[in-house]
Order: structure tokens, then C-alpha cells, then sequence
């Protein structure tokens, strides 16, 4: 097999697993659809680890070339092609590696599917095979929007990933909670995708051209050019164009003030929850604004707004996560403050590191969510931690590789998450941009809190006394092969691939031309400025302040909900502003619902009043039928039926064009 048709061959994969469960599910069953779709997405992995081979191992050259030309329209090609780089193969191998893991372990979450529709109801018919497809989808339209080398492609993959999630965030469309939660989604990203949208046309309009390397080519000269928006005030193109781009990512990557939809998506089943927001969805931004890297570097204001949009996100967050009680919120919440994270890492420059981040991340944060669905299926499908607790010794491997996620997550010395964290605090602390300085204390502040929110969940779970009702507890056991097989695959690179990979990944060449940093902008070259080893880099983390924050946070978990919960109950109380602040989440949904919702519902209505009642109805409708009838009277007065009076209104005619044609 060639490249090109290996390069092909990796999206179609999963794409013809969705088409065979979607369209013949009912055909196929359940056991074929489940194989159709696990063999399509292992295909896409399998092929996707050769091209990680061939071009990071072998050192091949990046592949860039047009696949299928949709139009050409006054110059402009619009067309479907791949850019196959060090960046791509990383996220091609995330991705499939880390849906494949989810597919496998669908078969065990999904296995007693129908007893969450309705009896009466034909919707959940096949429901089953419609997941596997729907997953699968979701897998070909990230797939698609990470190997794309032009916009029109890139815009593509990202609204299709929108859809998909939409169809699987409501999966259980018979309860209105599920069917509120995908609308919200879909609302909440069709905001960030009008910015974006908006951000590619300013791409054309200026360069004339789609195509990554074409744009790439040309924006030094984006650079010394600026528009007027309104008013007399002039901005710098590559300015605007940076930040429309990224509130494009601020929807799918769930920044803030665009987070909404992201913990209500908690609504669709766990194996979505990993999937969405572990390795595919939510990195959808932090991919784009690492690929547009040559854009970025040449707008310091874009970057500082990136950067204190991922500070704000990474903090308050994080915070929200503290009084969280449902196990999968409190995952959630992680993600958002971990996404900010991130981001930050974009606004100073730190490209690398961003997704370095991302990939860490990935494998961790999926093993959580993978952890908790494994924990919600031994609860009988039970989310309130308040209802958990002992589980240690009922399900031990699900309590083992939770640990391991959960130190992943905090930055534990040695994991995964310590390497691709601490790198991105260091970066920050390095940087000169500005905004610096405040998203350095965010994201320290941040290390505490991730630390004292994850092992509050940690203990709340898996010590502690029991909680759970009699009939729960009899019934307590370590879940299916299909659902720990997963979790002990994921909890493998969550402790070693940070290690192995950093040497090369964030201060080698791995990225090549790839990522473009200006040298004024390389925070992260002098972070790498000392690096030796990754077993040195563990020594330096102990002479920061964020190890011993995560120590502290644990420690502080630890005293509260294992030696004395009462302290949790008397905080609340004693605090219960903030308490109250944080549990509503700092009001977003109250605001959005007040001024959007309503504001849209009484602009509706006032339309409804002025504009169908009174001016269609009243005016037009009723008004001409009203015109029509006083002409009717009027005319009725003129149908005398007497010959004379048509003979006399003859003659008044005729002399009134007499009179016309002499003046005339």
C-alpha cells in the first residue's frame, strides 16, 4: 500500500464501520455492529502507528497533497487534501488509539442498554448499533479534521464533530434532561462557530487562498495590513483573524465564557463522556491554534487573550469542581480546568507543551471517565459520591487504575501528567507576554485545587464508610474484561509515555516546522534550556512550588473527608455565599438563560405582536381586504344601471382628456 492510499484508507475506516451499524444495524445485531465499527477504528490505529513510524521514526518528509477537488470558484480551490506531519501522526494516534479503547469498552457499558428506554417506545430499536455508529462517526470527523490541510476541510471536520456530539450527548432522546443538554451544546457552539467561520472568511478575503501553506506563506503581510470594523478605529488583520479563530476554540475546547455545554454533557453515556472530552472533541481547539501557529506568533494580543481566557478557565473551574457530588461532573469539571491549562500554554507561545498536554491528557482523563462509568455500573447506575464509599475492596482494579489517573492528573512525580503540567508551568513562569504574571498564580493556584478535588472524589469513592444501600451493596463486584481491559490498557501510558516522550517532544525537534515559535515568544526554549533527562526534570519539580501545592492538596483531602468530614458539612455552612456561588456555577446558565433565552423569547414575542399580529395580520392581510372592500362600496355607488348616467359619466371623461391634451 502507498502512502497516499494508507493516508485514505485511516478516515474511511471507521467511516465504513458507521455506515454498516447505522444503515444495517438491524440486519447485523449487536455483535456485528460491534465489530464492524471496533475492526474499522483498529484499522484506523493500526495505520495510524505506521505513519507515526514512517514519518517521526524514519524522518520522512511531511506529506501534503490534494485528494478530491469539490470546486474551483473564481480561483479559489475548494478541496479535500491531507497534511500528514510529526503533529498529525500524534493526533491521528491519540485519537483512533483512544477510541478504540472506548469502543471496546461500550460492549460492557452498553450490554443492559435497553433498560433505559421506555418499554412503549420504538426509539430505543437498535439503540445499541446506533452507538457503535454514532462513535465511529464521531471518530472519522475528527480524523478528518486533524489530517486536513486547508480550512474548508478543517471547517468540515469541526462541524461534523459538532453534530455527532449532538447525537450522542442526547442519545437517550426520551429523557428531556439528555434532549436540553445536546441543544445546549449545539447552541453554545454554533456561537464559537460563527466566530470561526468569520475568522476563515477574513483568511480568504485577505490571502485569497485555503490552503494552509498558501496562508502561512503570507502572513507577515497580514501583519502590516489592518481593517476598519466600525467607526474610524483600524485592527490589525492577523489580530482579528486570531482571535475569531479562537472563539471558534473557545466553543469546542469549552473556554470560558463558552464552557456551558461541556459539563451538561455529562447527560450522554459514559463511553461518550471519555470520548468527547478526553481525546477528541474538546483538544479540536488546542489542535487548531497549535496548527495555526505562524498566524498566532505575529499577534502578541491574540496571544494574551488566549492566554488569560485558558487562566480564568483553568481556575474557576477548577473551583467549581470542589462541591461537584456527581461523579462524572466532577470529571468534567477536571477537563475544563485542565483545557485551560492548555490554552495557556497556547497564549505563551508554548506550543509544544499545549499539546503535549493534550496527548497526556488524553490517556489519563479517558481512564477516569472509563474509572467512573465502571463505578456507576457497579452502583447500579448510581452518580452521587455521597452514595459511594469502600468500594476499594469490591472492585480493585477499577480502584487501581483510578489512582493512577487521579495522580496523572494532580502531576504525581514520575506520571504522565507531571511532565506535560509542569512544563506548561514553567513556560508560563518564563514568559514575558502580557498577562504573564496573573496566569502564572492561576495555574499554581490551580495544581492545589485539581489536587484536593480529584482526591476528594479518590477517597469519597473508594474509602471511607459505606454508603450505598443494602441491596447495592450485595451486589457490589469488579465489572466485566471488557470494561477493566480498557482501564489497564489506558493506565499504562498514563504513568510512562510523559517520560519517554518529553526529551524529544518539547525540547527536540519533534515538531519541525510544524509548530513556528519567534524566538522573543520561547518560553519553552528556556525551560529546555537546562533539561538533561526526564529523571532530572523529576528532580528539578521538587525544587517548585506546584509539587508540594499538589502534596497540599491531597494532604487537605485527605484530613477532611478520611479523619474528619464534618469540617466539609461546617465549611458549607460557614461559607455558604461562595458555597452557593460555586454550586450554581458563578450564575453563567442563570445570565445565559435571562438575557439570551429571554431576550430571544421577547424579541420573539414582540416580532409576534408588532410584526405578525399588527403589521402581516392587521395591515396586510385584514388592511388590504379592507382597502378592497371600501373600493367595492365605493364602485357599488357608481353601478346605477341607468343608460343616462353612464352617458353623462362618457362625456365628463371625454372632456377631461380634452382639457388634459390642451395644457398638455
Amino acid at each position: 500500500m502507498d502512502m497516499h492510499s494508507l493516508y485514505l484508507a485511516i478516515p474511511l475506516a471507521p467511516l465504513f464501520g458507521a455506515v454498516i451499524a447505522g444503515l444495517f444495524g438491524g440486519a447485523i445485531g449487536r455483535r456485528g455492529a460491534h465489530t464492524v465499527t471496533i475492526l474499522g477504528v483498529a484499522v484506523a490505529f493500526i495505520l495510524s502507528l505506521i505513519a507515526l513510524d514512517v514519518h517521526v521514526f524514519e524522518g520522512a518528509a511531511p506529506y501534503n497533497a490534494s485528494v478530491y477537488t469539490w470546486m474551483v470558484s473564481d480561483g479559489i480551490r475548494f478541496e479535500v487534501g491531507f497534511l500528514i506531519d510529526n503533529l498529525t501522526v500524534m493526533m491521528m494516534s491519540v485519537v483512533t488509539g483512544v477510541s478504540l479503547m472506548v469502543h471496546i469498552y461500550t460492549i460492557g457499558y452498553m450490554a443492559d442498554e435497553d433498560h433505559n428506554w421506555p418499554k412503549a417506545s420504538l426509539a430505543g430499536k437498535n439503540a445499541y448499533q446506533r452507538f457503535f455508529s454514532y462513535i465511529s462517526l464521531f471518530t472519522f470527523s475528527m480524523l478528518m479534521l486533524v489530517m486536513s490541510n486547508n480550512f474548508m476541510q478543517l471547517f468540515f471536520g469541526w462541524e461534523a464533530v459538532g453534530l455527532v456530539s449532538y447525537l450522542l450527548i442526547g442519545f437517550w432522546s426520551t429523557r428531556p434532561t439528555a434532549v436540553f443538554a445536546n441543544l445546549k451544546a449545539f447552541l453554545v457552539n454554533r456561537v464559537g462557530d460563527f466566530g470561526f467561520i468569520l475568522g476563515i472568511a477574513a483568511v480568504l478575503m485577505y490571502t485569497g487562498s485555503l490552503d494552509y501553506y498558501e496562508v502561512f506563506a503570507k502572513a507577515e503581510s497580514l501583519a502590516t495590513q489592518s481593517m476598519n470594523i466600525w467607526g474610524d478605529s483600524q485592527w490589525s488583520v492577523i489580530t482579528v483573524i486570531c482571535i475569531l479563530l479562537f472563539v471558534g476554540a473557545m466553543g469546542k475546547s469549552a473556554q470560558m465564557p463558552l464552557h456551558v455545554w461541556l459539563p451538561d454533557s455529562m447527560e450522554g453515556p459514559t463511553p461518550i463522556s471519555a470520548l468527547i472530552h478526553a481525546a477528541t472533541m474538546v483538544t479540536a481547539g488546542i489542535f487548531m491554534v497549535t496548527r495555526m501557529s505562524p498566524l498566532y506568533e505575529l499577534s502578541e494580543t491574540a496571544l494574551s487573550f488566549v492566554m488569560i481566557i485558558g487562566a480564568l478557565t483553568a481556575l474557576l473551574m477548577g473551583l467549581i469542581g470542589i462541591v461537584q457530588n456527581d461523579i462524572k461532573r466532577v470529571v468534567a469539571y477536571s477537563t475544563l480546568s485542565q483545557l485551560g491549562y492548555m490554552t495557556v500554554a497556547l497564549g505563551v507561545s508554548a506550543y509544544s507543551a499545549a499539546v503535549f498536554h493534550l496527548m497526556t491528557h488524553a490517556f489519563f482523563k479517558a481512564l477516569l471517565f472509563l474509572a467512573a462509568g465502571s463505578v456507576i455500573i457497579a452502583m447500579h447506575h448510581q452518580q452521587d459520591m455521597r452514595k459511594m464509599g469502600g468500594l476499594k475492596k469490591y472492585m480493585p482494579i477499577t480502584y487501581w487504575t483510578s489512582l493512577i489517573g487521579s495522580l496523572a492528573l494532580i502531576g504525581f512525580p514520575g506520571f504522565s501528567g507531571f511532565f506535560s503540567k509542569d512544563a506548561i508551568i514553567e513556560a508560563v513562569h518564563h514568559s514575558t507576554i502580557y498577562g504573564a504574571g496573573f496566569a502564572y498564580a492561576a495555574v499554581l493556584a490551580g495544581v492545589f485545587i485539581t489536587a484536593f478535588y480529584s482526591f476528594r472524589m479518590f477517597f469519597l469513592v473508594f474509602h471511607g464508610e459505606e454508603r450505598m444501600d443494602h441491596h447495592t451493596r450485595e451486589h457490589l463486584h469488579e465489572t466485566p474484561w471488557v470494561v477493566t481491559l480498557p482501564l489497564i490498557l489506558l493506565a499504562i501510558p498514563s504513568v510512562f509515555i510523559g517520560g519517554f516522550t518529553i526529551g524529544d517532544m518539547l525540547f527536540g525537534d519533534y515538531f519541525g516546522e510544524a509548530v513556528k515559535v519567534l524566538p522573543q515568544h520561547d518560553a519553552l526554549g528556556a525551560v529546555g534550556a537546562g533539561f538533561t533527562s526526564a529523571i532530572a526534570f523529576v528532580e528539578h519539580g521538587f525544587a517548585t512550588p506546584a509539587l508540594y501545592l499538589a502534596a497540599g492538596g491531597v494532604a487537605l483531602a485527605y484530613y477532611i473527608y478520611m479523619v474528619n468530614p464534618a469540617i466539609a458539612d461546617g465549611c458549607a455552612r460557614s461559607c455558604s455565599g461562595l458555597h452557593k456561588l460555586l454550586d450554581k456555577k458563578y450564575y453563567f446558565d442563570e445570565f445565559n438563560e435571562f438575557v439570551f433565552g429571554g431576550g430571544s423569547r421577547l424579541l420573539g414575542k414582540l416580532l409576534w405582536q408588532r410584526g405578525d399580529v399588527s403589521f402581516i395580520d392587521g395591515l396586510l392581510v385584514n388592511g388590504s381586504a379592507r382597502v378592497v372592500g371600501w373600493f367595492a362600496g365605493v364602485a357599488r355607488w357608481m353601478q346605477t344601471g341607468l343608460l343616462y348616467h353612464y352617458a353623462f359619466a362618457m362625456i365628463i371623461g371625454v372632456l377631461l382628456l380634452l382639457t388634459l391634451f390642451v395644457i398638455f
